[in-house]
């Protein structure tokens, strides 16, 4: 059975497609009738319009909006690098708005955004691609959004991502393979479902060898450069330090390199670094981080296509890679 079209819903509730469009968009000057006839077609068919129906038929801006709150600027420039360039292809204009999943008031601001800049589509990344408020807002709205990694709810909309247990598991399974066997983690922030996972890769790979896991040997983090810097500190500040630390992005990561560097810790002779995202900073720092590849930009690019094609609910795994650089070795022998 083939997807309902606008002309199929102006068909059902027999009113003009400008009129239909008008409704999408939230027209002042609808009656309430007409309204309400196009509605129940719209449920009846149950239509979803698409970003390029949409923009087809005259609708709304051809912008879409980019909705963020991620402390890492290297992270971010790659999800925002992708997404413009899918919608420079399309003649979209792209809109990056950042916000605070944590405000009470966040719902309430995105639909606001939605309603003063009439964007014809949404992509959500990591965390708002889980914030309820902001998913509640938005499914009353009739518009279009696909989430990026999300956590929750994954057949609530279309939505790209990658294994981030598999792949916290592959690369704690690679200290191990170098011989590490006290393995520090710095988790990232309580707001992304990802550090969770992340964790549980990361466990999953320490009981699948033996290796008992000691709650002593994870710390906090917010994806940020600053609470890597606290954790390293806090975890070898300890008695019996870590051989190796795991950090869950390349931003903490770089903080560890600089207290080891600080404390003329020698990486990796002496203690072992290890990121995630295989951002720019991963190659810029000393020594150049072994890291996760996330396929930001991929994930990015591929959340906007899905978006402007419309469609069926559509859910893409993407791959990632272990890149092996210079900061992990052997553990030094005693």
């Amino acid at each position: 059975m083939s997807r309902a079209n606008i002309r199929d819903v102006a068909a059902r509730a027999g009113v003009a497609v400008k009129t239909v469009s008008r409704v999408m968009n939230g027209h002042p000057y609808v009656s309430a009738e007409l309204k309400a006839r196009v509605e129940k077609a719209m449920a009846e068919l149950d239509y979803r319009p698409s970003v390029a129906a949409r923009i087809l038929s005259g609708a709304k801006s051809g912008q879409v909006a980019l909705i963020y709150d991620n402390h890492s600027p290297y992270y971010m420039f790659q999800i925002q690098k992708g997404c413009w360039e899918v919608c420079h292809d399309n003649g979209i204009r792209l809109l990056a708005q950042p916000v605070d999943v944590a405000d009470p008031a966040v719902g309430d601001q995105v639909r606001g955004l939605v309603r003063e800049t009439h964007v014809d589509g949404i992509i959500l990344s990591s965390p708002v691609t889980d914030c309820e408020s902001v998913l509640r807002a938005l499914e009353g709205m009739d518009v279009p959004f696909v989430r990026i990694s999300p956590g929750t709810n994954h057949a609530l909309t279309s939505s790209v991502f990658m294994d981030d247990a598999q792949a916290a598991d592959d690369m704690t399974t690679h200290l191990i393979n170098a011989g590490h066997r006290r393995i520090g983690f710095i988790k990232g922030h309580t707001n992304h479902m990802a550090s969770d996972d992340r964790l549980f890769g990361y466990r999953r790979a320490l009981d699948r060898v033996g290796i008992p896991f000691e709650p002593s040997l994870v710390v906090d983090g917010e994806f940020d450069f600053d609470s890597g810097v606290a954790g390293a500190r806090m975890l070898l500040d300890s008695a019996e330090r870590p051989t190796a630390i795991f950090a869950s992005n390349d931003d903490m990561a770089a903080g560890v390199l600089a207290v080891a560097h600080d404390r003329g810790i020698n990486v990796p002779a002496e203690l072992s670094v290890a990121g995630f995202d295989d951002t720019t900073l991963a190659r810029t720092v000393w020594p150049p981080l072994t890291t996760i590849r996330q396929p930001m930009a991929d994930l990015a690019r591929t959340a906007t296509q899905i978006l402007i094609a419309g469609g069926d609910i559509t859910h893409k795994r993407l791959p990632h890679d272990l890149v092996e650089r210079a900061s992990v070795a052997p553990p030094k022998r005693n």
